[in-house]
């Protein structure tokens, strides 16, 4: 019985030794299911590794892409920037140095003039005749214009002078004109002025309600804002009453009108219509005259005046107006609106219209002015003695005076020249000035609508002409060379 004990007992401990082999084999395959689990995990982990870092790698060769990408804009945002900042830098170079150069050099026929421009250019003088040819050998003589330069010139000549930048990049060509030496009777009176026009000046179009009830504007695209209507037919017309009686006249007929347009003549056809009233319009606003006042600027040896230092031009269409004749009247001063920010200030005069006040007739509206002839009346106007005329190269930055009106008597006022454009584009604003006078910005504010003319002194010699006022600020504003003036 122990036998069969101990059989069992070793057939149990064979089952138990089998068993145990029996899980150590299980255990070793089992093992090595594990490795090959493991191996195809580190198969699948190299794999998403691999992809991992191929995504990461097109990622940073997306965020490179982007980042180049971005660099090059903005590149190419600084290189605009920068071609851009060049462009202006030679454009504000280019209007400077070429305002700096006057177009006209106006010298004293036997005198010595000397001018300054100091910028970096040479010159070379050739006198020119009519016919173009040039009695002066090229390059013969050469001037630098970085240093002062003096001059001496024969009565009646004329001269060329060819700027070159730098002494080799030609750049303007300038005119040196002799002038005879004149003197000017300062004034800086009030004027009445009257301008009749040459012809009927179109304001503007517009529509009215015709006689069926109907919008109408028969002058709409046919006629337009600063047009001279100058015939109606063969006859002329030159006022507008005139013109209006004979729309009125027309039964509704074709007219044909003779216009100026920017100073060429041309032919036009309108039909009137009957408008609800009854009356033949065309649809058209007209005017035939202007009126105003401003400043006496001078009178010359030979009686002649000039006034205003800009032209007169229409208030509603800003053109320079075509006169037929004008004439000048004695005015008084009744008012004056002191200048504020924003408001420029105006002087109210009062004109009456009759021949005992008349001073001269105007013949010349120009950009420079309005200019004609004085009569013993307004010869009496001027202000001391004649002085001598200052040309642009004699002027300098500083102190000077107007000589204006508005009280009773002209009086001078100090002023501070603060900015010269030799070569302006607009002529009306060579000379840049503030008013210093206590006195002056006391009763005015500044300069005022109605001081246009106003002369400009500076050591003795009359330089120019008040012109403008600056808006925002009343004390500041422009003047007109005089011998911009005297060129009309």
């Amino acid at each position: 019985m122990r036998q069969e004990q101990e059989k069992f007992g070793r057939k149990r401990l064979n089952f138990g030794s089998r068993s145990a082999g029996a899980d150590r084999k299980f255990k070793m395959e089992e093992y090595d299911s594990m490795d090959e689990n493991l191996f195809i995990e580190d198969n699948l982990s190299n794999d998403i590794i691999k992809r991992q870092a191929g995504k990461t790698i097109v990622i940073l060769l997306e965020n490179w892409k982007k980042k180049m990408w971005r660099y090059r804009l903005y590149r190419a945002f600084l290189m605009g920037v920068l071609a851009v900042s060049i462009a202006s830098l030679t454009g504000v170079l280019y209007y400077y140095v070429d305002s700096s150069i006057p177009s006209v050099i106006n010298v004293r026929a036997n005198q010595e003039e000397s001018f300054f421009l100091g910028i970096p250019a040479k010159a070379e003088i050739v006198s020119v005749s009519e016919n173009g040819s040039s009695n002066i050998p090229a390059g013969a003589v050469e001037i630098n214009l970085n240093r002062p330069v003096t001059l001496k010139a024969a009565l009646e000549s004329s001269y060329q002078m060819r700027v070159k930048l730098f002494g080799f990049l030609s750049f303007k060509d300038v005119k040196i004109q002799v002038i005879e030496d004149q003197e000017l009777i300062p004034v800086g009176k009030p004027i009445g002025i009257y301008v009749k026009t040459n012809g009927v000046l179109v304001v503007g179009t517009g529509e009215f309600q015709g006689a069926d009830g109907m919008s109408y504007s028969p002058g709409k695209y046919i006629l337009k804002s600063g047009d001279y209507i100058c015939k109606v037919g063969e006859d002329e017309v030159s006022e507008k009453e005139d013109f209006i009686r004979r729309v009125e006249e027309s039964r509704g007929r074709e007219m044909e009108l003779t216009v100026e347009r920017d100073g060429k003549p041309m032919k036009v056809s309108i039909q009137p219509v009957l408008d609800s009233n009854g009356v033949y319009k065309i649809g058209v606003w007209v005017r035939d005259n202007a009126q105003g006042i401003g400043t006496m600027t001078y009178i010359d040896s030979r009686g002649n005046f000039g006034a205003l230092g800009h032209g007169i031009t229409d208030v509603d269409t800003s053109t320079l107006m075509h006169m037929a004749d004008g004439t000048l009247y004695q005015t008084d001063i009744v008012d004056v609106r002191r200048g504020t920010a924003g408001e420029p200030g105006e002087m109210t005069g009062m004109i009456v219209y009759s021949d005992d006040r008349i001073l001269g007739s105007i013949t010349h509206n120009s950009t420079q002015g309005i200019f004609g002839v004085c009569n013993n009346k307004a010869l009496a106007m001027g202000v001391g003695k004649p002085l001598p005329i200052g040309l642009k190269q004699e002027i300098m930055e500083g102190a000077a005076q107007i000589l204006c009106t508005i009280d009773d008597e002209a009086e001078y006022y100090d002023v501070q020249i603060t900015a010269l454009h030799l070569d302006h584009d607009n002529v009306n604003r060579g000379i840049e000035l503030t008013i210093t006078d206590p006195d002056l910005l006391e009763a005015t504010g500044g300069i005022v609508q109605g001081m246009s003319g106003s002369p400009i002194i500076q050591n003795g010699k009359i330089i120019g002409a008040v012109t403008h006022v600056l808006v925002q600020d009343s004390a500041k504003g422009y003047g007109i060379f005089i011998e911009n003036m005297l060129e009309h």
